[in-house]
């Protein structure tokens, strides 16, 4: 063997491999099996965004979760042996875990347990950029783990690396770590009320415009439209939370400007606490004049989101404001054929192609929200001309309530001015 390949021999791979997950769910009396494999695929998603790899999915069908270890015993001792035998990196549960049954949980299973909050707090805080964004969301993330941590959380104030939050070198006792936390959530609430000072600053030099805000479930492609109408340049992919800080930029069309903001999006099972953590995009949206929102319409349940960021919006105090709905990337679904195409497709073949009536749609909709919507493909800049049109319509509406008489045409009676009496 040469000198060269002795020396091969010995490097060893560093690369962090990736880590591995497990799903778990339960299905309860008003699900069905296909309602929860969907809310498993986006949970899935979240893994993904966050740098994990499912590697399996659990299921069981119960009432109510269990209040030790949310799912059954038989159930419990079946999650334990997979992770044991795959050497699996960690479980992630789609609902809330209680602080108890997260200790109980990690103490059977011996890995890092998340639940959905966790799982989204890390993505949030992964994604953000701006420092108040990072600042609320770690805020909002001490908040959330204090109560729950266990030696699998423990160092949570030290540098991250790998997927998630992992421990440095040695080991504390808990109770100090929870006294750090404490003291780092006192220092973020101190930091935050500087920025909010500042950012309280900002939007009152914004009065006197219009201002739109994008908003939408998450995914459906609201950073792509924010770039495609002001070249923003915002970070656009098919990830979830891709934007978590609020963008502004300044538009004019149609000699009107407004500021056009781009939102992190809602998702569902959205704990109300977890608002907070995206505190400062939700701004945007509260003191919007006109909101708009798009939606993925490709996506088989587009109805259920369109329910999730209405009943967002309606938390936040929201609910109420102008609104104009962009049904976006029409190109992923497939046109409804013409009569003639239809007379040679069974009944069968036309419902497995999930095909859309678009005029169905949007006279459904017209009569809902009192605006006709808009169909689109923002990434391929499809009807991007049409949905221009409905904007400036609906920017219009709102410019003319902050300036009643602007672009009106107005009769001067020179009759005033004239003096016809005579001495």
């Amino acid at each position: 063997m040469s000198k060269y390949s002795r020396k091969i021999q010995k490097l060893y791979d560093t690369a962090p491999k990736q880590e591995t997950a497990v799903l778990v769910a339960l299905i309860n009396q008003g699900q069905t099996e296909q309602q929860v494999n969907e809310y498993l695929e986006e949970l899935a998603f979240l893994t993904e965004t966050l740098g994990a790899k499912t590697v399996y999915r659990f299921t069981q069908r119960m009432e109510r979760p269990d209040v030790k270890t949310f799912v059954g015993t038989g159930k419990l001792e079946e999650i334990q042996s997979y992770v044991e035998h795959f050497e699996v990196n960690m479980v992630i549960f789609d609902d809330d875990l209680s602080p108890s049954q997260m200790r109980n949980l990690e103490n059977e299973l011996k890995v890092k347990v998340y639940d959905r909050s966790l799982l989204i707090l890390d993505i949030f805080l992964n994604r953000a950029q701006t420092a108040q964004a990072k600042t609320q969301v770690e805020l909002a993330r001490f908040q959330y783990i204090l109560p729950r941590l266990t030696r699998m959380w423990t160092h949570l104030e030290r540098q991250r690396g790998g997927t998630g939050t992992r421990g440095g070198a040695g080991e504390k006792e808990i109770e100090t770590d929870k006294r750090d936390i404490r003291n780092k959530i006192t220092l973020l609430k101190e930091k935050l009320r500087e920025i909010e000072k500042q950012g309280e600053t900002q939007r009152k030099g914004r009065k006197g415009i219009v201002r739109v805000a994008l908003v939408g479930y998450t995914n459906v492609g609201k950073s792509t439209l924010m770039n495609l109408m002001t070249k923003a340049n915002i970070l656009a992919e098919n990830k979830l939370f891709a934007t978590v800080d609020s963008t502004v930029r300044k538009v004019v069309l149609d000699n009107i400007p407004f500021l056009l903001s781009d939102t992190v999006g809602f998702i569902r099972k959205l704990p109300t606490h977890l608002i907070e953590s995206f505190k400062s995009t939700l701004e945007e949206v509260r003191e919007a004049d006109l909101l708009v929102h798009v939606v993925d319409i490709s996506h088989p349940n587009f109805e259920e989101h369109i329910a999730v960021v209405q009943q967002t919006l309606n938390e936040i105090g929201a609910g109420d404001k102008s609104m104009l709905l962009v049904f976006n990337k029409i190109d992923l679904v497939p046109a409804m054929p013409t009569e003639e195409e239809r007379m040679h497709m069974s009944d069968i073949e036309l419902e497995q192609q999930n095909y859309l009536e678009f005029d169905k749609l949007a006279d459904a909709y017209t009569k809902k929200i009192g605006v006709p919507p808009v169909f689109m493909a923002a990434q391929e800049a499809l009807h991007l001309d049409e949905f221009r049109i409905a904007l400036v319509r609906e920017v219009k509406k709102q410019h003319l309530k902050i300036y009643p008489h602007y672009l009106q045409d107005e009769t001067i009676d020179w009759s005033v001015f004239t003096d016809t009496s005579t001495d």
